[in-house]
């Protein structure tokens, strides 16, 4: 049987398809990634806005009214808030709450009777890693959240927070490893909380990651600014350790985090940035900014502004808020108009490419070991320019001959020149003896 999957939304959900994708190979199916040839289709759904939810039903109907006759699993936030609704559309065949994802395949196997023979398995241990290419993978270490910030669904979705044990994700990134994939990024609902419940924390799965693996890079998922401590900062001591974090802000105005209940101020996430960046200045922070939450007053978003650009992000992640049924926020009053929310959103998109543009000059002329993407694209007809990422997450674009690859290999690159959405870069001398391992 063939099993297509798809997801909307978070890397967690991503990490999730691929923990399927290995539990149906073992199973005896095949993944693949033709939606219209598959007998299985399976949906990891997102609810993280009112957005999210409508695209998750949009693409629901599109996948049934293209492939009608392929079996429809659908899991996810959405499914899990919305599960009697789910199960209404056309086409749906089975539901699988957040809670019981762990058993998805295995419910799919048994009650949409698709078994089959082991003998048309895929080679064992050949991973299908369909969301980001051959040369990382996603790894989810823990599910659900302690915390309720007033904003967020997700944790009412996800339920109490529930950490892997150490052992199994080592397991995991050393199988990873032995299928060539040379980076992972840790994922969760809730990373920084990682342990709260195996008596262990984010630090010692990290540190256990250093010393019983040797993927060669590693990356962190989004993490709360409030749950980095001292031993946390040391770890970039270790090149293995990629420097770049994803630190939700939120916002820039203190006022409107604690109608957010988010449990970081802006003078201590400021100390933070400070403290990541003194050991390297070039240490790639980015965020989430939510624009237009209730009660916002232009003294307000004129703070949040003013915060934003002195800090310098190297990316924004841009939200224009909107009402989810079951968060307390629903029911704030103040709510910001829809134009003004749409001023604020241009005003600060403006400000965004300022900042990432800022932070791909204050890297030109630096050296960086590239990990090489499995993509490219013509230049002409004897050139190709293919792209990868330094270890501070920019996206670089190389010109190579077009019969020569560099899929999954790491070499060192100078970064020459800014673009819109990467930074052109050339080989150093060293890449003419053949790839660097780092």
């Amino acid at each position: 049987m063939k099993v297509h999957l798809k997801t909307l939304g978070c890397r967690l959900n991503e990490a999730e398809l691929e923990t399927w994708a290995q539990a149906f190979q073992k199973s005896g199916h095949q993944v693949t990634r033709q939606a219209e040839s598959a007998n299985l289709i399976v949906i990891n759904s997102c609810a993280v806005t009112q957005d999210a939810a409508r695209k998750s039903r949009h693409l629901i109907r599109k996948v049934h009214r293209e492939n009608p006759a392929a079996k429809l699993v659908v899991s996810g936030c959405y499914a899990t808030l919305n599960q009697a609704e789910a199960e209404q559309l056309l086409g749906v065949d089975l539901v699988v709450s957040n809670k019981d994802k762990d058993q998805l395949v295995e419910r799919s196997i048994a009650e949409l009777n698709l078994d089959t023979m082991p003998a048309m398995s895929t080679e064992p241990g050949a991973i299908s890693l369909f969301t980001r290419g051959r040369q990382r993978a996603f790894v989810k270490v823990q599910d659900g959240c302690r915390y309720r910030c007033t904003f967020c669904i997700v944790t009412v979705a996800r339920g109490e927070e529930k950490s892997r044990s150490v052992q199994d994700v080592v397991d995991e990134i050393n199988a990873l490893h032995k299928q060539n994939i040379n980076e992972i990024i840790l994922t969760g609902v809730h990373l920084g909380g990682y342990g709260s419940d195996l008596d262990s924390n984010l630090t010692t799965l990290i540190e256990a990651i250093l010393s019983q693996t040797d993927v060669p890079r590693i990356r962190l998922g989004s993490l709360e600014p409030w749950e980095l401590n001292d031993a946390f900062y040391k770890l970039f001591d270790n090149p293995r350790i990629m420097p770049h974090l994803h630190l939700p802000l939120q916002s820039g105005s203190d006022s409107v985090l604690r109608r957010m209940a988010r449990r970081c101020k802006t003078e201590e996430f400021a100390a933070i940035v400070a403290k990541l960046r003194q050991g390297n200045p070039l240490f790639n922070i980015t965020t989430d900014i939510i624009v237009g939450f209730p009660g916002e007053t232009e003294q307000e978003w004129q703070e949040s502004i003013a915060f934003i650009e002195c800090v310098g992000f190297g990316q924004l992640h841009i939200f224009t808020y909107s009402p989810r049924e079951g968060t307390k926020a629903a029911g704030l009053p103040n709510p910001v108009p829809e134009p003004i929310k749409k001023q604020r959103s241009q005003q600060l998109h403006k400000l965004g490419d300022k900042m990432r543009l800022k932070f791909y000059q204050d890297n030109l002329g630096k050296q960086f070991p590239v990990l090489w993407e499995g993509y490219s694209e013509l230049v002409d007809a004897d050139r190709q320019r293919v792209f990868g990422y330094t270890p501070n997450y920019l996206k670089v674009g190389c010109v190579i001959g077009k019969d020569k690859t560099l899929e999954n290999k790491t070499t060192l690159a100078t970064l020459t020149a800014v673009n819109d959405f990467y930074i052109s870069a050339d080989f150093s001398e060293d890449y003419r003896s053949g790839p660097l391992k780092f």
